[in-house]
Order: structure tokens, then sequence, then C-alpha cells
């Protein structure tokens, strides 16, 4: 049997959520990092929760809170990302948004932004148009950040209640985008290191 050495195995940094505990998008996001972590990645979320204490991005401002700093750096050492968010209106959640904008920060860095790193993108919404247009936003922004999003986006319509009250995705058309999506991340991660 092998053993994996975790201290040597890709970072995968999980960012999404809402700031209602146990939501879908949360849930999402937590299968796909459980996915990348038996394909041996080593992973770290910042949920809603957290992203709810950050500070709006300034850019013409080089303070930032401690927040801001840890997940900046969680970010810049991180070998693949996966990214979870509401589709509110048809757009990327403003949380979600203000993580992402912080990642100006990392302009200058070796890596530039998201440079070589696989992104797995997730959104859920109540509906498929606002699924198919915050899919598509959010893998434009991964572009523009230079990011290179996986194959396989995940898109789950919360209409059709995929996971039950103990958190359980039930729906395995869902379950299998989300498994994929994390497979995805993890593997690109590995060969890119």
């Amino acid at each position: 049997m092998t053993t994996i050495d975790k201290s040597r195995a890709p970072l995968i940094v999980g960012i999404g959520g809402t700031t209602r505990a146990g939501s879908s998008t949360e849930l999402a996001l937590l299968m796909a990092l459980k996915c990348a972590e038996e394909e041996g990645a080593r992973t770290r979320i910042f949920n809603g929760s957290f992203l709810a204490t950050l500070p709006h991005y300034v850019p013409d401002t080089v303070e930032r809170s401690p927040g801001q700093r840890e997940i900046i750096e969680a970010i810049r050492g991180a070998h693949g990302l996966i990214v979870a968010t509401p589709g509110y209106h048809g757009g990327v959640s403003a949380l979600v948004k203000n993580a992402l904008d912080l990642l100006e920060d990392l302009h200058d860095a070796e890596l530039n932004y998201l440079d070589e790193r696989a992104v797995g993108c997730i959104v859920t919404a109540a509906g498929w148009q606002s699924v198919g247009t915050t899919l598509s936003a959010l893998r434009s922004i991964v572009h523009a950040l230079r990011g290179w999003p996986t194959p396989c986006g995940a898109g789950v319509n919360t209409t059709e209640r995929p996971f039950d009250a103990s958190g359980t995705c039930t729906n395995e058309s869902v379950a299998t985008q989300l498994r994929t999506v994390g497979k995805q991340v993890a593997r690109f991660a590995m060969r890119v290191r």
C-alpha cells in the first residue's frame, strides 16, 4: 500500500458559501473539496462566514486586514482553487466577488493572479437560467485572473433540493458534477506540480 506524504501534497483552496450555515453552496464546496482530498490533495476552506468578515476591497489601499492577508497568502501558496458561489440575479455573490477582487494583490507574484492553477467553478441558484449565467460569469472571472477553469463546472439548481436535511447530496447527477470538479482540480494540480 502506498502512503501519501501530505506535506508534499498539492494545496487546494476552497472559497465560497453564503452567510447561512449549511447553505447549498457551502455543502457543494465541501463535497468537491472532499473529493480533492480523496485524490491526495490537502484542502483549506474560506467559507461564507469567513468571507463576510472581509472588508470591502479597496484597490488604492495597501493596508489589508488579517483576514484579507490570510486568504491572499493561502491562495498565493495554493496549487488549485475551487470557487463556489450562489447565483444572485444572474451573477456571482458579493461575498465571493470581494474575495476574488483581493487577488489583485497577486499581480506581481511569481505566479500572477491564478496563473498555472486549475480552478473548479461551482454555482448554486434557484433556477437554471441563473445557474447558467452565473457559471459563465464565474468562468470569465477565472480567465481574467489567468486561471484555468476545469472542463467541468458544476451547476446546482437548488429548486430540485439536491441536499437532504443532514447535508448529504441525494441527487446523483449533482454528486457526479461535484466529484468531477474536485477530481479535476486535484489531478491537474498534481500534474503541474
